[in-house]
């Protein structure tokens, strides 16, 4: 991702792109402020279309309606496929809503803002369509679409999952394997960052 917020994501087989003004352009994304992060694929690239949405909108004047209204519309439709509630006829209005934004807003920021939007579009649409046909979050991140599990085999009872668990979904005796109470687990992660046996599955 280069050029800040308002910038586009661009996948692994541009990686030897020239970072240039028009190569970047080019290609969905922009010099911007000049920044480069670099993600793997735990990175979902719908949600972090979303994020970057949502500041956007923040930053809004709201002088002119194709930023204000369209970047609301974006993060709307963003969030309910983050949710898993979204449906295919919604990539349709997005494309719609970042041409619009990007041909009628009266700013830079408005032009630019469809960026993250537009670009995650491009490259990583089957992300987009795993979100909403399959309701599933490859990357495990989208926190309604995913859940935690405990692999009995690698599990050794040792109990840090329960002890930090926040809502004490996960039970258990010591030495044998855990079980996480689906309808109390708020999905935080904190089980999977603890276990040092690394028994705890995303799904």
């Amino acid at each position: 991702q280069t050029g800040g917020p308002s910038g586009g994501c661009i996948p692994e087989s541009l990686m030897d792109l020239e970072i240039d003004f028009d190569s970047l352009k080019a290609n969905g994304s922009m010099m911007g402020s000049g920044g480069i992060i670099v993600m793997d694929d735990a990175t979902c690239m719908v949600e972090l279309a979303r994020y970057y949405v949502k500041f956007l909108s923040e930053e809004s004047c709201g002088k002119c309606t194709p930023c204000r209204e369209g970047l609301r519309c974006m993060l709307e439709i963003l969030t309910r496929i983050c949710d898993g509630n979204g449906e295919l006829s919604d990539l349709d209005l997005l494309q719609e809503l970042c041409e619009t934004a990007t041909l009628a807003s009266l700013c830079e920021l408005g032009k630019t803002a469809a960026n993250p939007v537009m670009s995650t579009l491009t490259y990583f649409r089957e992300e987009y369509n795993e979100h909403i046909v399959n309701k599933r979050c490859p990357a495990g991140v989208c926190t309604k679409l995913i859940t935690f599990r405990i692999i009995p085999e690698k599990c050794k009872g040792c109990s840090l999952c329960a002890k930090n668990c926040p809502t004490s979904a996960i039970s258990g005796e010591l030495k044998k394997p855990y079980r996480i109470n689906q309808d109390a687990c708020i999905k935080c992660g904190n089980c999977k960052t603890k276990c040092p046996f690394d028994a705890i599955a995303v799904e």
